[in-house]
């Protein structure tokens, strides 16, 4: 990758983030932009692109528990909104044909392809949009993760009967990779801490894929899948947090090499943006089918949100159609300028849909079914003086102080259910259960009561998504905060936080402060 590339990204993405946009936004014009500059897509480019792409199915594997695909709420939503689309589209497509309103001649086929290609959504923009919104954990990540990879699967059939690549004999074998978990789970804690770490994780998703692809099965999908089994691993949080910065470095170049495909001239430009007009129609699809399976108005409304996108997987299409001369080689480029717009769309709408659905809730409730699912908001605080939410680490350490300190009534509220089974089995007692993202958990609870939320998460955008739940309930009590560098501290007490603890700064004085009656006894 040449300097001009690097500076091109790092500079454009910095632009963005100035300017209140996601860095991914800043990535894609870099890429149109080098395009226009006479710059084209190198295959050096294109498998960075693809190691990013593979990385990042690894880490979502990671985060995965399988329990979770096989739920009907995953599989029957994922199933049910590509049949509803792909009957829409054409009925949308037949109506507009009798009406005289089409822009493109297309057949029957090559109109199949290009609805098929736009019912998947991003899965790079959708784990992109939860780490930085700090949600990997959230229930409407999970259903919109399981969906995308009910849709990766759904792909990997695709694939197999446009190009007639089946998957070998020995295939079968890979039907026992569950059983060298174990091994892989020593291995990792032999690993260690240090590069060896990263190292080991890089081995296993660039493995898996090598060896998914040498009996003829698609080798992110054997990334993935890797990534799932090593998420039992007692080592798979850390391993998850020393691939990150090498996924999102990689990933770069996957948002360069959208813009370095093609340049599109000002009649393709047109048409990549009506076909933007669809998002609306995609949102909706989800938004019924989600309550349909009695999902929360809450998890469906954020869940639509998330997958309201159009996906790289629509590219690959293309490309296959365009090889096999189904498709004139113009709607790559104008399929590529619909997938980029469509992630700055939900880039931009994500940062603000906590707000939305806040001031939206009255409404989208009626659609909610009686059966579904409350439970993450109805658990309550009973008489808690202080609400401490996240029981990781730094959580679980503060929650301790406090009880020792007494004098307080203090709960605990953790998103991760796992996590809280585990504090409760630990006689941990006074933990509930739920999402402080989610306004409706706060309209549950006491607030009048409560004198002090402490918010001990890593994600400073979640803290300030919480920040304006309590808002809005006129939350009269303190807040305070963690925060991992002094930018953060300052962007915290700017929206309201009234103390904010930089650990990596303050951690010296408290070691200090813990061992100084040494000197004393020396």
């Amino acid at each position: 990758m040449s300097i001009a590339l690097i500076l091109a990204a790092y500079f454009s993405g910095l632009t963005a983030k100035v300017l209140g946009l996601p860095p991914l936004v800043g990535y894609l014009l870099a890429g149109f932009g080098l395009h226009f500059a006479g710059y084209t897509l190198t295959d050096d480019i294109q498998r960075l692109a693809d190691l990013g792409i593979t990385l990042m199915l690894f880490t979502i594997g990671l985060k995965i528990n399988v329990k979770d695909l096989i739920q009907k709420e995953v599989w029957g939503s994922a199933i049910s909104h590509m049949s509803l689309w792909i009957a829409l589209c054409f009925v949308i497509n037949a109506v507009m044909a009798w009406a005289g309103l089409l822009v493109f001649e297309l057949s029957v086929e090559q109109t199949a392809l290009l609805i098929f290609a736009l019912s998947f959504s991003s899965t790079v923009c959708v784990i992109k949009v939860l780490e930085d919104s700090g949600e990997i954990r959230s229930r409407q990540s999970a259903i919109a993760v399981g969906v995308l990879i009910i849709q990766d699967i759904i792909a990997v059939a695709f694939l197999v009967a446009a190009t007639g690549k089946v998957p070998s004999f020995w295939a079968l074998l890979l039907l026992g990779l569950p059983l060298l978990t174990r091994f892989v789970d020593k291995l990792l804690n032999k690993t260690g801490h240090g590069e060896l770490l990263p190292l080991s994780g890089l081995m296993l998703a660039l493995g898996a894929y090598a060896l998914f692809e040498l009996v003829n099965v698609k080798g992110d999908l054997g990334a993935l899948l890797v990534g799932m089994l090593v998420a039992t691993s007692s080592k798979s949080g850390e391993l998850y947090k020393s691939l990150i910065s090498f996924k999102d470095l990689f990933l770069v170049s996957f948002f360069l090499s959208i813009g370095l495909s093609a340049l599109p001239d000002f009649s393709m430009f047109i048409l990549a943006s009506l076909l933007l007009l669809l998002l609306p129609l995609k949102f909706l699809l989800f938004y019924a089918v989600f309550c349909v399976m009695s999902l929360r108005a809450r998890t469906a409304f954020l869940g639509a949100l998330l997958l309201s996108n159009f996906s790289e997987f629509g590219l690959i299409v293309a490309a296959l159609s365009i090889r096999e001369g189904l498709l004139a080689q113009e709607w790559l480029i104008i399929l590529a300028i619909t997938t980029a717009q469509s992630f700055v769309i939900t880039s931009l709408i994500y940062k603000k849909a906590h707000l939305f659905y806040a001031k939206l809730s009255g409404r989208l409730q009626g659609f909610q079914r009686a059966n579904a699912n409350t439970s993450m908001c109805s658990q309550v605080a009973q008489g808690a003086d202080v609400m401490l939410v996240g029981l990781g680490r730094v959580g679980l350490g503060a929650y301790h102080a406090l009880v020792k300190a007494g004098g307080n009534v203090v709960w605990g509220v953790e998103i991760d259910e796992s996590r809280v089974a585990g504090h409760i089995n630990n006689g941990i007692t006074n933990v509930i259960h739920g999402d402080a993202d989610d306004i409706e958990f706060w309209e549950s609870q006491d607030l009048d009561r409560v004198k002090l939320v402490m918010l001990a998460i890593p994600n400073v955008e979640e803290m300030i998504n919480i920040i304006e739940q309590l808002k809005l309930r006129d939350y009269k009590g303190k807040i305070s905060a963690v925060a991992q560098h002094d930018d953060e501290r300052l962007l915290l007490l700017s929206h309201g936080v009234d103390v904010v603890f930089n650990y990596y700064s303050e951690v010296g004085a408290g070691f200090a402060e813990e061992t100084s009656h040494l000197l004393q006894e020396a």
